[in-house]
């Protein structure tokens, strides 16, 4: 008895540090999303299109939603079962962690160090950095070019002597834009990532790098009081992140994600949580047929 009690815990163990793909998902009967409060993706209150998302989704495979706090550090340890450091585009994977949740989805932004541990979804949503001032800096915006290699290099040259605020460990971390090559003083951010804009209107800083979800609802909330200089990167993506070893997860995903899109569901949580992001995106945002 005693062996085979040793052998149940070293099973369960075992399975604490595995993630499950979509038969053990239906069998478990929960679907679990490891979500960050973040713009209006995940509010913390209940909501946000990521939750409606994947509430949905859990309906769409059968299962009951369950709701996984983590963080920016912690968010792709929960989900693979190991810690990751990452610099730069280079991740090294470290000891083994328990896995808390199935999939990962709270405007995760598509990174090359984030592939080689994360399969991504089809995107849901685009993004880029952008470099943010207080609307009485006397920064002022670029004036676009037409090449969004020009803009970039425009608007990395307003960053030289000034103090920008970053966040490691998101897609803010100053080690994936080489800012030691411009000049800028850069001041990294010890609190949460809906907190930047408001540390800069307080003056923490004379800048800030945001991307697009979190710059959108920054404008709206302090309209007026913010505007933005120019890209610090071209076009990039968002989506839902999953284990390299849930394929079948992923596929009814993306299967999911493709319904909701044609029959509607998409464009108008868009429109819920961000009223003005088809003005900026309108490609990415045209109604499927």
């Amino acid at each position: 008895m005693r062996k085979s009690g040793w052998l149940m815990g070293v099973m369960l163990a075992g399975s604490a540090l595995m993630g499950a793909d979509l038969a053990e998902i239906k069998a478990r009967g929960v679907l679990r999303h490891l979500g960050i409060p973040y713009a209006n993706f995940v509010s913390g209150a209940g909501d946000g299109m990521d939750v409606e998302l994947t509430q949905r989704f859990a309906k769409y495979l059968g299962v009951r939603y369950e709701y996984v706090f983590t963080d920016w550090g912690t968010v792709v340890p929960d989900l693979i079962g190991r810690k990751v450091k990452a610099t730069g585009a280079k991740v090294d994977l470290l000891e083994a962690v328990p896995v808390k949740g199935d999939l990962i989805a709270n405007g995760f932004t598509v990174l090359p160090w984030r592939e080689q541990v994360v399969k991504f979804s089809t995107p849901t949503f685009p993004s880029q950095i952008w470099l943010i001032a207080r609307a009485d800096s006397k920064v002022r915006p670029i004036k676009p070019t037409g090449s969004i290699d020009k803009d970039i290099a425009a608007t990395r040259a307003l960053l030289r002597d000034h103090t920008v605020l970053t966040l490691e460990k998101t897609c803010l971390d100053p080690a994936l834009y080489q800012f030691e090559d411009t000049g800028t003083l850069v001041t990294a951010f010890k609190g949460k990532l809906n907190e930047i804009a408001p540390a800069l209107l307080n003056g923490d800083a004379e800048l800030t790098i945001l991307d697009v979800p979190d710059a959108l609802v920054a404008m709206e909330k302090w309209r007026g009081k913010l505007k933005i200089l120019g890209p610090i990167t071209g076009k990039q993506l968002m989506g839902a992140g999953f284990p390299m070893d849930s394929p079948q997860l992923l596929e009814a995903y993306n299967a999911f994600l493709k319904q909701v899109q044609h029959d509607g569901t998409y464009l108008r949580l868009v429109k819920k949580y961000y009223p003005t992001a088809a003005r900026f995106f309108p490609d990415f945002f045209k109604p499927m047929k």
